[in-house]
């Protein structure tokens, strides 16, 4: 598929708080990409370091200015509220992308006409987590786009391009004052899509960074995780109850296949890095 100046604008929301050794990277790695239909949101929220300083060397990037900051879930939903695209995807500042991702991605998304398309992920920490795809396939049924996205454990929302008028469709936002703010959202859009689409030529690497809230050895920091594990955890099981009380891979159902898979990923030894 060819791409022209009407092809869809895809708007890339990136929360940045504090993020100076990282936003440079990011931000090139976004304008570099072989797609260049890309509105960039950058959501300074209350940053105290350069960062800021960083962004503004980006003439491209739009900017949202929070003076204080308010936390993932409050950045992202800002992003979500002036986004000019058709699509919209979530991008954390200190990750990285594939050079043809947003291509890849938007073309399947077109081509399928899928509410979701689903990139593959390499996990730079937790290498069972790491999910490369094969095949570019659609899944339209709830226990297919359950399975093949294990969302129930994996609430990732950088896996996705979302159709901006599906997310809105359905009020989908993130919940303010949460950490593990992504499952809830993550899983409430899996079971709303209408399809789901694998996108094997796309590819997002979460990179481990210790200083993360999700990854900090900090008291609080790991008080504030377990909360959110919980509170996520009972949202997903009562969404489930509340929508026909189905199953859920990997929570309710198929939980020894899921661990099974996981330890088949760790002794297979998946690929840490990026390669388009």
């Amino acid at each position: 598929m060819s791409f022209n100046n009407n092809t869809p604008l895809i708007s890339v929301v990136i929360p940045v708080y504090n993020r100076e050794n990282y936003i440079k990277n990011c931000l090139d790695l976004i304008t570099n990409q072989t797609y260049k239909n890309l509105e960039i949101i950058v959501v300074n929220d209350g940053s105290t370091d350069s960062s800021m300083d960083i962004i503004k060397q980006f003439s491209s990037v739009t900017i949202i200015d929070h003076i204080k900051n308010k936390g993932l879930a409050a950045a992202r939903n800002s992003g979500i509220d002036i986004a000019k695209g058709e699509y919209i995807h979530f991008m954390d500042d200190d990750d990285e992308i594939n050079n043809s991702f947003y291509e890849n991605l938007i073309q399947a998304s077109i081509e399928t006409d899928a509410d979701m398309s689903c990139c593959g992920m390499i996990h730079q920490k937790a290498k069972g987590k790491t999910q490369l795809f094969n095949y570019k396939k659609t899944y339209s049924s709830l226990q297919e786009k359950l399975k093949i996205t294990y969302v129930g454990k994996w609430g990732y929302v950088v896996r996705y391009l979302f159709k901006l008028d599906f997310l809105k469709k359905n009020n989908l936002r993130f919940e303010e004052g949460k950490v593990i703010e992504d499952l809830p959202f993550a899983f409430a859009a899996v079971y709303y899509a209408n399809k789901i689409v694998t996108v094997p030529s796309a590819n997002y690497l979460y990179v481990y960074n210790s200083d993360s809230i999700i990854n900090s050895d900090d008291i609080e920091a790991r008080k504030k995780r377990n909360i959110g594990r919980e509170y996520s955890k009972k949202f997903i099981l009562n969404f489930a109850k509340e929508h026909g009380d189905f199953k859920i891979p990997g929570v309710t159902k198929g939980i020894f296949r899921y661990v099974f898979r996981k330890l088949t990923t760790y002794i297979s030894n998946p690929k840490t890095t990026l390669t388009d």
